[in-house]
């Protein structure tokens, strides 16, 4: 089990002093390669780095404010050949009355890199577990995550471009992307980008992208699953760039795109690095749930991501509904 502790700050929240869902996110990989990394070098061996590869869906319970403190544990609970992952779990504490809440739960998968080589993918060291069962839950997991990763790996291939003069509540209008030169201060000791460094850039890009579209306070609501394709190398140009894909009563939800560009190797051409949909909530002022201005879809390509959009929303929704019918009632 490891822990990691820090009050939020003015510069980790928006306008309203609501925490970023991207500051959040830092510091739960921040906390899962810490543990993973302990881990993999556990035993005797080839030194080595836990590399983040994947983050499952990420549900935002609570929002966060300014002054509390961010608790984030992590634990541990599965370990194949060559992948770890790492159960996180974040509470908020007012540090005036000592009241706790549990923010956010998330499942991150690593994978170990020589030191040697950060191309060579090393062995995990066994888990040692408490129940059978834990073991072949987790198993079932790892196959789970194994198939959508391969699913996902070339499926977004697209490249977004921009629009003139578009139209209000359109996918054009609210689409954003922002460019950033990965420097020392972004990366591992051995020059790769961290992976909770770019899931904090994406969501400040959708951010954008959510605010845009209904000109409202808006905060993260949950992160669909985000796969990491390919490393980001120190000194590579990345574009991370959003759209709005679909939208229900009260929630939008945002595709984004990481790109990377290494402009110093010549020999190497531009390449899909990470990709994930983020969901976000509108609010008032009084922090209550608005309803989002319905997008308009133009293009045959943005009525396929709606319906696309419309069909993850039915079935999380639906998933919600199961979890909520399978607690026992009160008598």
């Amino acid at each position: 089990m490891g822990s990691l502790a820090r009050i939020m700050r003015p510069d980790d929240a928006n306008i309203a002093g609501n925490v970023h869902g991207g500051t959040i996110l830092k510091m739960i990989e921040e906390a899962g390669a810490i543990i993973s990394t302990r881990h993999c070098n556990s035993q005797k061996g080839e030194a080595c780095v836990a590399a983040l590869a994947r983050v499952e869906r990420t549900d935002f319970l609570s929002p966060m404010c300014i002054g509390e403190v961010a608790h984030v544990s992590a634990e541990i609970t599965y370990t194949s050949k060559h992948s770890v992952e790492v159960q996180v779990t974040v509470m908020s504490e007012n540090i005036l009355t000592g009241a706790r809440r549990v923010t956010n739960k998330a499942a991150l998968w690593y994978v170990p890199l020589s030191l040697k080589n950060v191309d060579k993918v090393l062995e995990v060291p066994p888990l040692a577990y408490t129940r059978k069962e834990q073991e072949e839950e987790g198993r079932k997991r790892y196959e789970a995550q194994k198939l959508e990763r391969m699913e996902t790996k070339w499926k977004n291939g697209d490249v977004m471009q921009p629009s003139i003069n578009p139209e209000p509540y359109t996918v054009s209008y609210s689409q954003s992307t922002l460019i950033h030169l990965v420097g020392p201060s972004d990366c591992t000791l051995h020059g790769f980008v961290h992976g909770g460094v770019t899931m904090k850039l994406m969501d400040e890009v959708a951010g954008i992208v959510a605010a845009r579209h209904c000109k409202t306070n808006i905060v993260t609501a949950s992160v669909d699953a985000i796969n990491f394709h390919d490393k980001i190398r120190k000194g590579c140009v990345i574009t991370i760039s959003g759209r709005m894909t679909f939208t229900s009563n009260k929630s939008m939800e945002i595709e984004v795109l990481v790109d990377a560009d290494p402009v110093a190797l010549h020999s190497q051409e531009r390449y899909r690095a990470a990709s994930a949909f983020v969901t976000y909530v509108s609010l008032s002022k009084e922090g209550k749930t608005l309803p989002v201005p319905q997008l308009l879809v133009e293009t045959e390509e943005e009525k396929k991501r709606f319906e696309e959009g419309k069909g993850r929303y039915l079935q999380m929704k639906a998933k919600r509904q199961a979890q909520i019918d399978a607690i026992p009632q009160q008598q």
